[in-house]
């Protein structure tokens, strides 16, 4: 068997002058309020055996999607960028197309939108974005679900309602690790077994929702291999989150966390979780 690239499928780049980055506000959000760029990255990738990654929006800006298919364009390791287009705007699917024609337009596989901020827990219910979501489906694109167990039902009621339209659901829908979070988070996630024709599980940005300072591998272990259990090996991904990630671990131990938590499925199915379930999803093309 020819093992897949290892592939990173979750990470940002940002600088905190450009941009809404208010949610970096405070002391504790020091180590990461400053740029990151790919030559911050680029080490811990090669330290790491990482091939590609992909570099997923961090803010609703048009402007930032174009910037990074831009970087993708000129940066080797980026195999894949996840925009931000205005879901509500009737005019959606031609800034698609736009993006797609322009610079590193090749590199576009995916948008997403903060909807874990949006103060309606249904706001993925709405017309108008259904409207938005059907242009991603129509342009052959992924839509990242960047939810929690509070708009678990909607995204649910969204999945089973555009069959048509690739989904993966990132860093497990952010389950509340730290404060014991399992039995509500499962819940809400139950339901997406029945949908994983269609829909993926990136298991990314574990470790900040676990205690900073004291997680270990154990505190994710369940949340992993539940997440496992509802979408299968052939649907989960693997994502750093990098470099918010930073805030509990370096990249190293974020990787290495998640392959103890793997250690005894069968290497076919490690294969599929480190790189060929994201090479499906996003229709990347990355050599080993």
């Amino acid at each position: 068997m020819v093992k897949s690239p290892v592939i990173d499928a979750h990470q940002h780049f940002w600088d905190p002058e450009d941009g809404d980055y208010g949610w970096m506000a405070g002391e504790a959000m020091a180590p990461i309020r400053r740029v990151f760029a790919p030559g911050d990255l680029r080490p811990a990738l090669e330290a790491a055996g990482v091939s590609a990654t992909v570099l997923v929006q961090t803010w609703s800006s048009v402007a930032e999607t174009r910037r990074f298919l831009q970087l993708a364009a000129g940066t080797p390791f980026i195999a894949g960028v996840v925009g931000w287009v205005d879901l509500t705007d009737p005019a959606a699917g031609e800034t698609i197309a736009g993006l797609k024609a322009g610079p590193g337009g090749d590199r576009l596989v995916g948008i997403r939108h903060q909807v874990h901020d949006e103060p309606d827990p249904d706001w993925l219910l709405r017309p108008e974005v259904r409207r938005g979501l059907m242009a991603v489906r129509d342009h052959g694109l992924v839509y990242d679900l960047l939810i929690r167990p509070r708009e678990a039902p909607a995204a649910l009621a969204t999945v089973r309602d555009m069959p048509g339209l690739r989904f993966v659901v990132d860093h497990c829908a952010k389950p509340d690790i730290r404060g014991g979070g399992f039995e509500e988070w499962a819940g809400a996630m139950a339901g997406f077994s029945a949908e994983r024709g269609h829909v993926w599980c990136k298991l990314s940005g574990l470790v900040t929702e676990a205690d900073w300072g004291g997680w270990t591998p154990a505190d994710l272990r369940p949340y992993v291999r539940h997440a496992l259990d509802l979408f299968g090996p052939d649907r989960c991904l693997y994502g750093s989150d990098w470099p918010v990630c930073l805030l509990a671990a370096d990249y190293a131990r974020v990787i290495g966390a998640l392959r103890e938590c793997l250690a005894d499925l069968p290497p076919a199915d490690q294969d599929r979780i480190f790189g060929g379930s994201a090479m499906e999803l996003y229709g990347l093309r990355v050599a080993g």
